[in-house]
Parts: C-alpha cells; sequence; structure tokens
C-alpha cells in the first residue's frame, strides 16, 4: 500500500503558497494578518470548510496558543505531516478556544532561524477537530532537514525540525531512528524524551499507549500540577479523550522530542482502553457502546498525532497500519494489531498455549493486514525489513505453579497468525526480518519463530523496548525478567527500568542502543546506554554487549 496521497485526498482546509524567501523570522504581524482575505475566501467555497461559523475575533486568549507544541510526522520523499493544537487554556475543556475556527498560518524553511522560507500557506483550525492542525506539505526534496512554525492570532509557535525520507530505492548508508511506547503520565516524569531530543535521530516511532484511560490519583509524582476534572475517573467521551491528551503533551519534554524529530505513531490499548479487542471492551461493554467510545477515542488520537488526512477515523475505524521505505535501506511496515483482532482466550489472563491459542480461525491482523504484511515483505527489496508494532511476536514464557505459561494479549495467544506471518515471511526469504515493539515496560530481545514449544528455524530478531514512564522506576532485572529469562531460552537480553531504543542501521549491521534512566521521580534525572545489541546483515542473531 502506497503512502502517497492523492491531491483530493489531502486535508481540504490546507491551502499552499510556494516559495517565498521574503518571509523571514522579523516579519511584522500586519504582514500576517493580510491573510485574513485568504480565510475569507475559504469560507465561501463551498465544501472547503466543515464548520460554516464565520471567521472572526476569537475568544480570549491565555498566554499562548501554541501551549500544546509542535510536532510533525509520517515523512515521504517528497513530505512531510506538519501538526499543531490550539489551546489558550489547554487544562479546560475545549482547550478555551470556544466554537469559532481560527486561521493558522504556516511557514517551513530551510534554516532553523526561518530566514529561508521555502513554503507557507494557512489552514483552519476548528472546534470540530479540536482545533488541531494537521498540513500535508508536498513538492520537498527528499532526505533533507526542513524547519517549520505556525502563526495565530498574532502567537507565534517554537520552532520544529523535521525530515523528509530518502527518494524511493536510492542508496542510503545510514539511517539513525528512535522508538518508544507507554509513557503512563502519572507515574512520573518523561526523562526519556529528553534524551532523544538531544539525538535527534531522522525518525521516532511511538508504537502506542500515548495516553492512558483510567482516572488519575491524585497528581501521582507530578503533585504541583493541576489536573482536568475528567482526569479523575477513566476517559469515556471524546471530551475526555481530548483533555487527557492535553495533560501529556504539556510535558516539556514531550514537546522537545516533537520539536527535534518527525514521528511515524500508531495506537495499542491505552489510547482507548486496557487489552480492547476489536469491537470487543474489556468489561463486556455492549458493542454498540463501546463502539461510540472507540470511535471518541480514535479521533481523539487523530487531532493529536501528526499523521495524514488519510488517517482520519471515519467512526469507530481507523486505516492505521501503513508503510515507510527508506531509500533501498530499510522498509517498515507499521500495524494494527487491536481493530481487526480476535477476542483473547482463556479470560486474558496469562496460560498455558492450548487448542484455542492455536485456532487457526483466530488472527491478531485480520486476513486483509496479514496479506498486506506478506505482500509488502515479499516485494521489498529492501536490506533491513521491519515490523513496527505493539505487542511481542516471541513468546515470553514463565513458570508459574509448574505451568508454562504466556500472554494471551500477545502473539503468543494468536500462534497461528504468527505462524502464517513468520513461515510466510521465510517461504518468500525475506532478508534481515526485525520486529520493534513496546506494549510490555521491560527491554526484551528475543528470537524470532513461528513456535516455541518445538524446534523451529530463527527468522529474525524482535527488540521490545522499555515504556517511558508506566510502572514507575522499574529495576534492572526484577522477579519477572528473572522468570522470563529461566524460561524462554531464546530470550537474549532483558531489563525493566525505564527509557527507549535509539538505533543506527546500516547496510553490513544494525545497531540498538537500550538507554535506560535510574529513576523518573525527577525530570533531571539523564539516561545512560544499558546495552548494544548488534544484529549482522544476514544473520538472524542478535548480539549483545553490556
Amino acid at each position: 500500500m502506497s503512502n502517497r496521497l492523492s491531491a483530493s485526498s489531502r486535508d481540504a482546509t490546507n491551502i499552499t503558497v510556494g516559495p517565498d524567501k521574503t518571509l523571514h523570522a522579523g516579519v511584522s504581524r500586519r504582514r500576517f494578518l493580510t491573510w485574513t482575505g485568504v480565510a475569507g475566501a475559504l469560507a465561501f467555497t463551498p465544501g472547503l470548510v466543515a464548520d460554516a461559523a464565520p471567521i472572526g475575533p476569537s475568544p480570549s486568549r491565555g498566554d499562548h496558543l501554541f501551549s500544546l507544541g509542535v510536532a510533525s510526522g509520517d515523512p515521504l520523499p517528497d513530505g512531510v505531516v506538519l501538526w499543531t493544537r490550539l489551546a489558550a487554556d489547554p487544562l479546560a475543556r475545549g482547550g478555551g478556544m470556544g466554537q469559532r475556527p481560527v486561521l493558522v498560518e504556516w511557514e517551513l524553511a530551510g534554516d532553523e532561524a526561518m530566514r529561508s522560507v521555502l513554503r507557507r500557506g494557512v489552514a483552519l483550525a476548528t472546534a470540530a477537530d479540536g482545533h488541531s492542525v494537521h498540513v500535508d506539505v508536498h513538492g520537498l526534496a527528499p532526505a533533507r532537514d526542513y524547519f517549520y512554525r505556525f502563526r495565530a492570532d498574532g502567537h507565534v509557535s517554537d520552532v520544529g525540525r523535521t525530515r523528509t525520507a530518502p527518494a524511493p530505492g536510492s542508496p542510503l548508508a545510514a539511517l539513525t531512528f528512535a522508538w518508544a511506547s507507554c509513557q503512563s503520565w502519572g507515574d512520573g516524569y518523561f526523562n526519556a524524551f529528553a534524551d532523544m531530543a538531544a539525538a535527534a535521530p531522522d525518525v521516532v516511532f511511538h508504537l502506542g499507549d500515548y495516553v492512558y484511560e483510567k482516572g488519575i490519583v491524585g497528581s501521582g509524582r507530578r503533585t504541583s500540577v493541576a489536573l482536568p476534572e475528567s482526569c479523575a475517573r477513566e476517559m469515556m467521551a471524546l471530551d475526555d479523550y481530548r483533555d487527557r491528551y492535553a495533560l501529556y503533551k504539556l510535558d516539556p519534554q514531550l514537546q522537545q522530542a516533537h520539536r527535534a524529530s518527525p514521528f511515524i505513531t500508531v495506537f495499542d490499548d491505552h489510547e482507548v482502553e486496557n487489552n480492547w479487542a476489536g469491537p470487543i471492551s474489556e468489561d463486556n461493554a455492549p458493542i454498540p457502546e463501546f463502539l461510540l467510545r472507540r470511535a471518541g477515542a480514535m479521533k481523539a488520537w487523530w487531532e493529536n498525532t501528526p499523521v495524514r488526512a488519510a488517517q482520519r477515523p471515519r467512526g469507530a475505524d481507523v486505516q492505521a497500519y501503513r508503510r515507510f521505505d527508506f531509500g533501498d535501506l530499510a522498509r517498515f511496515s507499521v500495524l494494527d494489531t487491536r481493530q481487526y483482532r480476535s477476542d483473547q482466550v482463556n479470560g486474558d489472563n496469562d496460560s498455558p498455549q492450548d487448542a484455542q491459542t492455536a485456532d487457526p480461525r483466530r488472527t491478531i491482523t485480520g486476513a486483509r493486514q496479514e496479506k498486506w504484511i506478506l505482500d509488502g515483505l515479499g516485494n521489498s527489496g529492501r536490506r533491513w525489513n521491519v515490523l513496527a508494532h505493539q505487542t511481542t511476536i516471541a513468546d515470553l514464557a514463565r513458570q508459574v505453579d509448574g505451568r508454562r505459561v504466556v500472554s494471551m494479549d500477545g502473539w503468543s495467544g494468536y500462534e497461528a497468525s504468527r505462524a502464517r506471518i513468520l513461515d510466510g515471511a521465510r517461504q518468500r526469504g525475506v532478508r534481515n526480518l526485525v520486529s520493534i515493539v513496546g506494549d510490555i515496560h521491560r527491554n526484551v530481545v528475543s528470537d524470532l519463530r513461528s513456535t516455541y514449544t518445538r524446534e523451529s528455524p530463527t527468522v529474525g530478531i524482535e527488540l521490545a523496548g522499555t515504556s517511558i514512564a508506566s510502572g514507575k522506576d522499574g529495576a534492572d532485572s526484577d522477579a519477572s525478567d528473572k522468570l522470563l529469562k529461566a524460561a524462554s531460552p531464546h530470550v537474549r537480553f532483558g531489563n525493566a527500568q525505564r527509557g527507549y531504543v535509539l538505533n543506527r542501521v546500516t547496510r553490513t549491521q544494525w545497531e540498538a542502543e537500550f538507554r535506560v534512566a535510574d529513576s523518573i521521580a525527577d525530570p533531571r534525572t539523564t539516561l545512560h546506554r544499558r546495552a548494544t545489541v548488534t544484529i549482522p546483515d544476514g544473520r538472524a542473531r542478535a548480539e549483545v554487549s553490556t
């Protein structure tokens, strides 16, 4: 599936104006206000603006409309998405923005000082979309850094850096990227994001649990922060989810990371509800009721994520799985293992594998996505082939009361799905298969096999990254780490501290650096390298250096 969008499928409220090197950092507010004429044209273009309210003076403003920061994402060789969300009073219901649409100007430049502006345009931030803006900029040069910012009502955002992907199939010597997941706000600070921002990788993958649905007791470790009223309970409605994203996006370290690199983002379970499966709620809510909740959650996810109009929800459904190529070096297939999965079996409790987990009728990806994954692996032509997703493919087994038990929520609870993907990859001769995942709040490096209860060939390597904050400080090796290492001989490394994974991929090897913090109780605590895992080109083997 191509990531390229036709002109008709792009966000219709964005107008791009061609190169203009006269619009620079010192331009006056008067010059920007001339764009109100463009706003008037937008308001009277049939079908272009969904919110028909007239454009006029905005409601009373706080200190800064761009309090939730800026971001970019889903880089292509010729384009990238620029994102912001206006919030005059970010922790108030609706961000203090009222119902009127607000004109937002954007600029993209070749330099951080914004003196060489290459693209500029306008977009409308509407209440219907939580006053978020998604600008899909095209016509850019491949493998190049760009800088961007926004203006609205005289307020100017911070400047963000982004980077386009290399030209399709072009020779690429190296790629730097990071991935992260699981950032429970109340469990501690987001120290890992400050470290990630300093590294400024070419791209960052966020693999889910960007927000958590449960109520926050007090302020957790962040005792000085006032919380929206909705944080006292579990998120259920669209406005609740919007409130929670606003709280998270106020975090300065998260904002730093978004300013430093483009993100490729996908959801897991907590963006909606713990361990949901397709139309099935964890709490067995009536399906129509749960789908209404899921629709609100997915809308809030889209509003707060730098993704394209193609990812805008249609009711409760989102086209979340998509593919990104980086020259001839790497292909990333970003998966969705929530919307199309069968319900978990065995009460969704860690259990032995049985006839239910092996049932070939059950799936974690759905048939259509399964075919898309295998087709993409089979015709890749890239040196490294990456599955970027949510839950571990490998069995992370433990012995409990004399029984070998595994998670029913990961691929170990969907054995037939796993076998179809991994056996299919082996049959297609897929080169250098790597699975990158989050979810489990620990670092684990494993061999990838289609089954772990009998001999089967190793077809790749799985790198599971720990959480940003979920689980509080963790430990270098906790009880679960010891148990899974004892019962899972295919595990090559494990650690249960907080952090993320920083990677450098070349034509000869993949080097993954597991960076962790000793504590996340203080935002000033720095991270350090806990281990480096090297995967040589052409060999499904993880070499661990600690």
